[in-house]
């Protein structure tokens, strides 16, 4: 069995959306953290917003560190618009809780997914998410999507681990608690 392990930027103020101010936190501790997550991981875990950018982004970024490895790792897309994907891309159709359930339930690596605030949500609702690893960014942005919307169903965590980085970023890595 797989487990499904989220990987969230987020703001001192909640923010996830559109993640450009991690920027100027961004050196070697976090691009080896980031190396690990997908090394653990035998496929991406993508909401359609974050598949579009990364999709564009990533194929330009050849020979870049850990770019080979993000553009040939394969990716399953939660998506109702997405036709003909891409980058080595798979649309989740139909139940996308029931797709991800089947996913887990095949053996190998991680299921890793990265930012898709929304997706990352839906699949907690559906206690489908194994580990939460918010990385918390010293920065307070101001506005923007939070990860948990108002009227969220309450879920109980349990601390796992944190990792800190000279950029003054964390990772606490959550688990649900039993």
């Amino acid at each position: 069995m797989s487990k499904v392990v989220a990987v969230i930027y987020i703001s001192m103020d909640g923010v996830v959306e559109q993640p450009a101010w991690t920027g100027p936190y961004w050196n070697d501790e976090h691009a080896r953290f980031q190396s690990g997550q997908l090394h653990a991981s035998r496929a991406l875990l993508l909401g359609r917003k974050t598949y579009d950018g990364m999709s564009q982004a990533w194929p330009k970024m050849e020979g870049t560190p850990g770019a080979e490895q993000m553009n040939n790792l394969p990716k399953y897309v939660a998506s109702t618009t997405l036709r003909d994907p891409e980058w080595n891309a798979t649309v989740i159709e139909g139940d996308v809780a029931e797709e991800v359930a089947k996913l887990k339930a095949e053996q190998g690596q991680d299921l890793l997914i990265y930012g898709s605030g929304e997706l990352v949500a839906y699949l907690i609702e559906h206690n489908l998410i194994d580990e939460l690893k918010l990385f918390l960014h010293p920065v307070v942005v101001g506005s923007g999507k939070r990860l948990f919307p108002d009227g969220v169903a309450t879920s109980s965590w349990k601390l796992a681990g944190t990792a800190a980085f000279s950029s003054g970023a964390i990772v606490l890595d959550y688990r649900p608690a039993e």
